[in-house]
């Protein structure tokens, strides 16, 4: 069955990385890329989330503020404010309509995010400095890597792995840094609960990755993990 897949994607002209995971509930995904995690937008505010909201001109109204875990704020003439699930734009034309001709003529508001906690994505293996890292703003998979202190001397960077749960599905992409420093394909997104294991490391031993195939050139290979019933 792993011969078959891995002619399969030889086959179709897709370059891979070296290895392949072998065990049962592995299987190569028909996927150029890792989907992004359920509901994944990296500009949503969700509840606990720190904001700054600043309306020009008006300094009295301006102020850092904690989303509710009702996924609310109180905003000073305009009363509750629906945060969750919008982006900070969204917020910002919601607060501006709302205070526009009645409080303020022309009201420009900007809303940042400041703080995001439980935002975190992990790195491990062959880095100088693992650990959680916060996973504010767009992040990725090379500027991950550089927030864990780099790659070791050892790092085999042709094996670098981001494991991501999207709804009932574990996946796997293996990527290749020289590749994506090359400009060879895009430099991936990590997202807040990913992990990445960089070069030998338990995650790599854990999935057997034992298959080779062609060097990896220009787009990274893809995997999922099933629950075996």
């Amino acid at each position: 069955q792993l011969a078959a897949l891995l002619a399969c994607v030889m086959m179709t002209g897709c370059s891979t990385p070296g290895p392949i995971g072998t065990e049962p509930s592995i299987q190569v995904a028909n996927l150029s890329e890792l989907p992004p995690p359920d509901g994944a937008t990296l500009s949503q505010i969700r509840t606990l989330d720190k904001i700054t909201v600043t309306v020009l001109g008006f300094p009295d109204l301006s102020r850092e503020l904690v989303v509710g875990q009702s996924g609310q704020f109180q905003f000073p003439l305009i009363g509750t404010v629906d945060a969750a699930g919008r982006s900070p734009n969204e917020i910002s034309n919601d607060i501006s309509d709302r205070l526009r001709g009645r409080y303020v003529v022309d009201p420009q508001v900007i809303v940042d995010v400041v703080e995001q906690p439980g935002r975190l994505f992990t790195v491990g293996g062959e880095v100088n400095s693992p650990g959680r890292f916060d996973a504010v703003g767009p992040t990725t998979l090379l500027e991950a890597v550089a927030s864990a202190g780099g790659t070791s001397e050892t790092a085999e960077l042709t094996e670098v792995l981001v494991f991501r749960a999207v709804a009932d599905e574990k996946y796997i992409g293996v990527y290749d840094l020289k590749a994506i420093q090359r400009g060879n394909y895009s430099d991936p997104l990590i997202y807040a609960g990913d992990i990445v294991q960089v070069g030998d490391s338990p995650a790599l031993r854990r999935i057997q990755l034992i298959a080779s195939v062609a060097p990896l050139v220009t787009t990274p290979l893809i995997l999922f993990e099933r629950a075996l019933r």
